[in-house]
């Protein structure tokens, strides 16, 4: 049985890479990080715990980072540093400069595992993996943006062709500035292979057709919510298909995804999820789906 391979969105998570928060978190300058005025860190630490034991809850097997003060306060959020593949791992390059050490807490944790590496990005090149998106097995959405660029983009292209993943690049919008994290996934949160969560403004408009060309159900995110968490209403995690968890204190956005079928569990971030600008998604990197 594969003990990794993840070239999909919804499927049910098997095995997955996260870091439990301590003290780098704990006692991060919140404007340095660029955290909003709600960040606490103690309390973001016990916010953390809570949304472990849903994941735990669910069945997948958790491999841990753990933080021993290396001052990494963004490297609780595992989705960006690697993108992982039905052949190996992809070490990414950050584009916020103070994560630039979070790629290789990635690639020691995979050599420890067995899990091959497939390739790393390397300067100027940029990919997040918040900006990372499977259409399907075979194609691959990136937001082209603050976070990922172009050089980045091709770089990935050239390490994924030879396992026959095509590349797309999509332009995203500034809206908040070069210092906010906006990611492709900061609109769309895939629910099933044929349901997303969507905020269509801030949808690249190609990429927007294109779901709809392929016949993906878009619910879309109610504004108000999205406005007042920043996106974070958005950020949704999958454990399984239409089996999803979310911040808590959005219920508008809860109740739609609800009327489409989904099962919604939720947790308490404000100190977390909504002051540090990552959601539920960010929290994870998937090693196993399916």
């Amino acid at each position: 049985m594969s003990r990794y391979g993840s070239q999909e969105m919804s499927a049910a998570l098997t095995r997955v890479l996260m870091r439990r928060p301590g003290p780098s978190l704990a006692g991060a300058d919140a404007a340095r990080w660029h955290y909003g005025p709600g960040f606490d860190g103690p309390r973001a630490v016990e916010q953390y715990s809570a949304f472990a034991r849903l994941v735990e809850a669910s069945g997948a097997e958790i491999l841990w980072l753990e933080d021993n003060g290396d001052g990494l306060a963004d490297a609780m959020f595992t989705h960006d540093p690697s993108l992982m593949t039905d052949k190996g791992a992809v070490i990414l390059a950050m584009g916020k400069p103070l994560r630039a050490g979070e790629p290789d807490l990635h690639e020691a944790a995979y050599r420890a595992a067995g899990i091959p590496i497939l390739g790393r990005l390397e300067a100027p090149g940029t990919v997040e993996g918040g900006d990372c998106i499977w259409l399907d097995r075979s194609t691959l959405i990136v937001g082209r943006g603050v976070r990922s660029n172009q050089a980045g983009i091709e770089q990935l292209s050239a390490i994924l062709a030879p396992i026959g993943v095509t590349v797309i690049g999509f332009d995203l919008p500034l809206w908040q500035g070069e210092e906010a994290c906006l990611h492709l996934m900061s609109v769309m949160s895939p629910l099933a292979d044929d349901l997303a969560l969507v905020f269509a403004p801030l949808l690249p408009a190609p990429f927007y057709q294109l779901l709809k060309a392929r016949g993906i159900r878009l619910i879309e995110a109610p504004a108000e919510e999205f406005y007042a968490s920043n996106g974070l209403s958005l950020n949704v995690l999958p454990l399984k298909p239409l089996d999803v968890v979310m911040v808590d204190g959005f219920p508008q956005t809860k109740a739609a995804m609800e009327a489409a079928g989904c099962t919604v569990a939720v947790f308490e971030a404000d100190a977390l999820c909504i002051a540090c600008e990552g959601g539920p998604t960010c929290l994870t990197r998937p090693v196993l789906r399916g």
